[in-house]
C-alpha cells in the first residue's frame, strides 16, 4: 500500500527528545534503547511463556553414587509421572502415564511456542491503536474506522477533516460539487464515495499509480499527448478525462448521464488504464461508480466491442468514452454483462428505468451527497 502524508502535528507523539516515555510520558528507565519505559514495554510487547508440563522428578531416593559404578543394564526405563484425571463421576483419581521420550517432549514444546496467541484488540487502549494506525494508508485507515463506533472515533482522533479532504481530491480529482455546496464532513463524503464505488481495489490501484516497467514507444507518447490536448480544448459534451501520472498509464474519466434518460444528472466515474502497447492494444476501461445497466457488470466491466474485440487504430480515448456514453441510453441486450438486468430491460422497461434512476440518485448524484 502506498504511503500517505502524516497526520496533523497535534496527533503526533509528544515525545521528541529527552527521557520521557513516548506512551505515558513518565520515566522508569530506558528499555532496549527505545524511548519507552519498562512498564509500557512489558504491556505492549508481552512475552507469554508456553504452557509447559511440570518436570517429573526422576528419583526421590538419595543417590550416593560416586560416578565410578557401572549401570546395571542398558535398558533404562524412566519412572512414571503422576497425573490427575477426572473420571466420569467427577472425582479425581491418579493416572499413571509413561514419561514421553525427549524427542516427543521437545516437539510438544516447539508446537506450544509456535501456537498463535489470542489477543482481543478491542481491549487495547486508544493510545496503542493510534500508534498502530499511523502506518496505514487512507483506504486501510477508512476500513479501520468502519469496524465499529469506537474504532471510528479513534480513527478521527488521528485523521481530521483536512486529511480526508485531501484524500477526496486525490482519489476523485474530477469531482465537482458545485460552488454552493459546502462540505462539513469530508470523512462522510469519502465514505459515501467509497460506498458508491463498484470495486475498492480499483480505487486503490488507481491511487497507487504503479507503472508497468516496459519499453514505451514515442508513438504512444505523441498519440496520448495529442489526445489529451484535444480533450482539454474540445472535449465531448458531458465527458472529461485526465491522466493521473506522468506516464499517462492511469486515467480517470467522468460521463454525465444524458438528458431525458434514467441516468440524467448522474456523474459516473471511470478508471482507464492505457497499456504500453497503445494504440496497438485497447485501453482497459471500468466504471468506478455503481450503475444499473445490462452492459455494465456489478464490478464495473463494460461489454462493448470497441474495447474488447473490435479495437481499431482509428479509435481514441475520446471515441471510446463517447461509445460508452451512447450505450447508457441505447443498451445492447443480445449479449449482456448482467443477464437479469437485460431481461428486465426487454420485458419491463418501466421497472428498469425506475431502478436505474434510483441507482443514479443513490450513487451518482454527487452534488446531493450527504456532507
Amino acid at each position: 500500500m502506498g504511503k500517505n502524508s502524516g497526520p496533523p502535528s497535534i496527533y503526533q507523539p509528544r515525545f521528541l527528545q529527552g527521557s520521557e516515555c513516548m506512551y505515558c510520558n513518565g520515566f522508569y528507565g530506558s528499555c532496549f534503547d527505545e524511548h519507552v519505559c519498562q512498564t509500557c514495554h512489558a504491556f505492549l510487547y508481552p512475552v507469554i511463556a508456553p504452557d509447559i508440563p511440570k518436570a517429573t522428578n526422576l528419583s526421590e531416593e538419595d543417590d550416593s553414587d560416586s560416578g565410578n559404578d557401572e549401570p546395571a543394564d542398558n535398558n533404562y526405563q524412566p519412572p512414571l509421572e503422576q497425573e490427575q484425571a477426572v473420571n466420569n463421576n467427577g472425582t479425581e483419581e491418579p493416572l499413571n502415564v509413561k514419561l514421553r521420550t525427549l524427542t516427543e517432549q521437545l516437539t510438544k514444546l516447539g508446537d506450544r511456542i509456535n501456537q498463535p496467541i489470542a489477543i482481543n484488540i478491542d481491549q487495547l487502549p486508544p493510545e496503542v491503536l493510534i500508534h498502530a494506525i499511523q502506518f496505514l494508508d487512507d483506504i486501510s485507515l477508512w476500513s479501520f474506522g468502519q469496524v465499529n463506533q469506537r474504532w471510528r472515533s479513534i480513527m478521527l482522533m488521528y485523521a481530521d477533516q483536512n486529511y480526508w479532504k485531501r484524500q477526496v481530491h486525490t482519489h476523485w480529482p474530477l469531482l465537482n460539487l458545485g460552488d454552493n455546496h459546502i462540505v462539513e464532513d469530508w470523512h462522510g463524503l469519502y465514505t459515501t464515495l467509497m460506498n458508491s464505488s463498484c470495486c475498492i481495489k480499483c480505487i486503490q490501484q488507481m491511487s497507487e499509480k504503479d507503472y508497468v516497467n516496459e519499453e514505451e514507444s514515442s508513438w504512444r507518447k505523441n498519440r496520448l499527448r495529442s489526445e489529451l490536448r484535444a480533450l482539454r480544448t474540445d472535449a465531448p459534451d458531458g465527458i472529461q478525462a485526465i491522466p493521473l501520472d506522468g506516464h499517462y498509464y492511469h486515467w480517470q474519466a467522468t460521463i454525465i448521464g444524458s438528458e431525458g434518460s434514467c441516468y440524467e444528472g448522474g456523474t459516473f466515474f471511470l478508471y482507464i488504464q492505457i497499456p504500453c502497447t497503445y494504440p496497438m492494444s485497447p485501453p482497459r476501461v471500468r466504471f468506478l461508480t455503481k450503475i444499473f445497466h445490462p452492459n455494465i457488470s456489478r464490478h464495473g466491466d463494460i461489454g462493448i466491442d470497441s474495447i474488447n474485440t473490435n479495437w481499431s487504430l482509428a479509435l481514441t480515448i475520446s471515441k471510446v468514452l463517447i461509445s460508452i456514453q451512447s450505450i447508457l441510453t441505447d443498451p445492447v441486450c443480445d449479449v449482456c454483462m448482467e443477464r437479469e438486468v437485460g431481461q428486465l430491460y426487454l420485458e419491463d422497461r418501466t421497472t428498469f428505468e425506475e431502478e436505474a434512476r434510483r441507482w443514479t440518485w443513490k450513487y451518482a448524484m454527487h452534488s446531493y451527497l450527504p456532507n
